[in-house]
C-alpha cells in the first residue's frame, strides 16, 4: 500500500481537495527505531546528529513525494506537540502558519516553538539547510469583552517578537457554526457560508494566497 492507496479525494464533494488521513498511532517507536537503523547503514561514517538529522528531514517528506507534482498545495495539520512528526513535518515545507488564541500562554507557545524552529533550521545548516519561512500568526477565538482586553495586551506583547506582516489581519471568531460544520463533518465554508466563521476563513484564505509569492 502506498500513499495513492490512501489519500481520500473530493473531500465533502469538492473538486480538487483531496486529504490524507492521520493516525493518532502514527508514531511507533518501533518503527521510529527501525527505520533510524536503516538510515545509518545507508550514511557513510554515520553519527547520531547526521542520521537523526537525515531521517527527520526525509520521514514525511519521502511520503508526499510522489504526489506533490500533483498538488499546488499540500497543508499540513501538525500537532501542537513538538515531536517527531511535526518537525519532520516542518522540514517538508516552504512555510508555516502559527494559529494563536489572544491568551498571554499563547504568547509564550509562539516564543518557544520559534526559538525550536531557528534551532531546526540551525541543525541542518551543514547538511542541506531548510527552506522553511513563517507565513504568518493567525489570531482564534477573538470576542468582546474580557477577552477583547486580553486580546489588545497579547496583541501589544506579540508586536514585539513579529513584524506588522507576520501578522495577519484577519482573526477568527468565536462561532457555534464552525463547531456545527465539523459535527457535521463538512466545510462552514460550504455548510454555513453566511455565519461569521465561514467569513473569516474565506477572508484569511485570501490573505493566505496573497502573502505567498506569485
Amino acid at each position: 500500500m502506498d500513499i495513492h492507496d490512501i489519500i481520500q479525494p473530493y473531500i465533502c464533494g469538492i473538486e480538487g481537495l483531496d486529504l490524507l488521513p492521520g493516525d493518532l498511532e502514527l508514531y511507533d517507536e518501533y518503527i521510529v527505531s527501525e527505520t533510524l537503523h536503516k538510515q545509518a547503514e545507508i550514511i557513510e561514517n554515520p553519527d547520531f546528529e547526521t542520521v537523526w538529522n537525515h531521517f527527520e528531514r526525509v520521514l514525511v517528506q519521502k511520503i508526499l513525494e510522489p504526489v506533490l507534482e500533483h498538488y499546488h498545495f499540500v497543508i499540513m495539520d501538525c500537532a501542537p506537540g513538538y515531536n517527531l512528526l511535526t518537525r519532520s513535518g516542518l522540514s517538508a515545507s516552504d512555510y508555516y502558519l502559527l494559529p494563536a488564541r489572544p491568551e498571554p500562554l499563547s504568547v509564550v507557545g509562539m516564543q518557544l516553538l520559534e526559538r525550536r524552529i531557528a534551532k531546526l533550521k540551525e541543525s541542518h545548516q551543514n547538511d542541506q539547510p531548510l527552506n522553511l519561512n513563517l507565513l504568518g500568526v493567525v489570531f482564534i477565538s477573538s470576542g468582546g469583552g474580557l477577552l477583547s482586553r486580553y486580546y489588545n495586551r497579547v496583541m501589544r506583547r506579540v508586536q514585539t517578537d513579529f513584524t506588522p506582516q507576520q501578522l495577519f489581519k484577519t482573526s477568527i471568531p468565536m462561532d457555534v457554526n464552525v463547531a456545527k460544520a465539523v459535527d457535521n463533518f463538512m466545510p462552514v465554508v460550504t455548510s454555513m457560508p453566511n455565519s461569521s466563521g465561514s467569513k473569516a476563513f474565506n477572508k484569511l484564505a485570501e490573505e493566505f494566497l496573497s502573502k505567498l509569492p506569485s
